[in-house]
């Protein structure tokens, strides 16, 4: 199915317009449950905002529609899902045929801008997934239809809720280093999770704005919700000197791919029933390979990526970004004139699990509740002048995220008013950590620091919240 069948001329009649606005359509509306619709039902959408959704939420949240440009990956959802709803291939048909009070935006990353404009415009909030969307250009445009439709949208920033994340968050609100100066934040992706970023579609900026948005977006948000100011100035590197054409060999797809016997990074997608039943039987459709070469010259996204980010409180902030590590983790430092507070997730050399790299994302995607018994996430602060140090240990959940997926669930679906240090992600959130890609790129491309203000008309905020 063609593109432009897909979402249809976004230009409506104004009476056409009346028919789809729904009186209070809010989070807080008088309606017994909420009507919700998907669009992008492919991993994300089918397997954490619609089967999580269904089981814990169905109280609250009804399900009225579903939408997929592929046919038969929105059926399967639906089966997966177990709802009776009806499925759509045409947004706006789904749009003016259930009118959804709540639109989930789940597709692929360049094209969230579209639909989270014209559900706005149709009279639905949105809950969109991160990255808000891919560049300045439509950043703007997803600003500027929010406040002309009065409608809201809620960007999910999951890592933000987890119990960890906030643990960090409320120590340094209450000062306990004191004034922050500079932060040193390292994230790995494995050699198992980093390659299949280059195995779908995020493997080309056009589609994805790079992993500097796809997946940074993510990191940068963190790093603003916890120094509670914006960014003003972004100075990176990046190449890509691993994936895509740094190879002797390649193939198209892994199944049938004649180096297999050797490739490393060989997997058989056929072996999981869920990516099997999702996209290999379904990509006669429209031809997305999940399981795409990740030595394919086309990719020309970065795997090796850093920065320097310099915010709006004078703080100061040294990234990377690893897409080839042997373990899967981050580790950050956070440096103040009190002080110094360190934490990490998933070191091997500290935090021995038994888990093997390959198992890795998948525990922390599963949607498990419950604290691990015994286990801890540690947070280690040193006062200056002192000679000892203090661990504090947070209990660890295995549910994706760090147990923040189900708690954003709550608070997005049934308990809002429970917002600690305005935990609920909103445009400008969205807008302020993709920016930060989008300079990222700028800067590699043009070799100079890129000013937030090149990219928008927003002012950054050298505080945001009180707290």
């Amino acid at each position: 199915m063609q593109r432009r069948n897909f979402i249809k001329n976004t230009s409506m009649a104004a009476a056409g317009l009346a028919l789809t606005q729904i009186p209070g359509s809010s989070f807080a509306s008088g309606f017994a449950k909420k009507r919700v619709a998907i669009v992008g039902t492919g991993h994300r959408g089918t397997g954490f905002w619609g089967e999580p959704v269904v089981k814990n939420f169905g109280d609250v949240v009804e399900f009225v529609g579903l939408c997929d440009k592929n046919p038969g990956r929105v059926a399967y959802a639906k089966e997966r899902m177990k709802v009776a709803c009806p499925t759509f291939t045409d947004f706006e048909q789904m749009m003016k045929t259930v009118k959804p009070q709540i639109v989930i935006v789940t597709t692929m990353d360049s094209t969230h801008d579209q639909f989270i404009v014209r559900a706005m415009e149709l009279g639905a909030d949105v809950i969109t997934e991160k990255p808000m969307t891919t560049d300045e250009v439509k950043c703007k445009a997803i600003l500027d239809a929010e406040k002309k439709t009065g409608k809201k949208v809620t960007v999910a920033f999951n890592y933000r809720h987890g119990p960890h994340m906030i643990k960090m968050k409320e120590m340094l609100a209450a000062n306990r280093i004191g004034n922050i100066t500079s932060v040193d934040f390292n994230w790995m992706l494995n050699v198992h999770h980093g390659a299949d970023y280059f195995r779908r579609w995020h493997g080309l900026v056009a589609k994805g704005g790079s992993l500097w948005v796809h997946k940074a977006s993510h990191h940068f948000d963190l790093l603003n919700w916890w120094l509670n100011s914006e960014p003003v100035e972004v100075a990176a590197y990046g190449e890509l000197e691993h994936y895509g054409k740094n190879n002797s060999f390649r193939g198209v797809k892994c199944r049938g791919c004649e180096h297999k016997d050797y490739c490393k990074f060989y997997t058989d997608i056929t072996k999981n029933e869920w990516l099997n039943n999702l996209y290999v039987k379904n990509e006669h459709h429209d031809g997305y390979l999940r399981d795409g070469c990740v030595w394919r010259k086309e990719i020309d996204i970065w795997d090796k990526m850093s920065a320097q980010i310099k915010y709006a409180n004078g703080v100061t902030v040294n990234y990377s970004l690893t897409t080839y590590s042997p373990y899967e983790g981050w580790r950050i430092a956070f440096n103040g004139f009190g002080g110094r507070l360190e934490s990490w997730q998933d070191i091997p050399y500290q935090d021995e699990d038994g888990l093997n790299q390959e198992q890795k994302h998948a525990i922390e995607m599963s949607q498990d509740k419950d604290a691990l018994p015994g286990k801890f996430r540690e947070i280690m602060v040193m006062d200056n002048f002192k000679k000892e140090h203090e661990i504090i240990k947070v209990p660890q959940y295995a549910g994706g995220h760090g147990g923040g997926d189900q708690r954003m669930h709550n608070r997005i679906f049934r308990n809002p008013s429970d917002n600690p240090y305005n935990i609920l992600a909103g445009t400008r959130d969205g807008a302020m950590s993709l920016l930060i890609g989008v300079a990222a790129r700028k800067s590699i491309k043009e070799k100079r620091p890129v000013q937030i203000s090149e990219l928008t008309d927003l002012v950054p905020k050298a505080k945001r919240h009180e707290v």
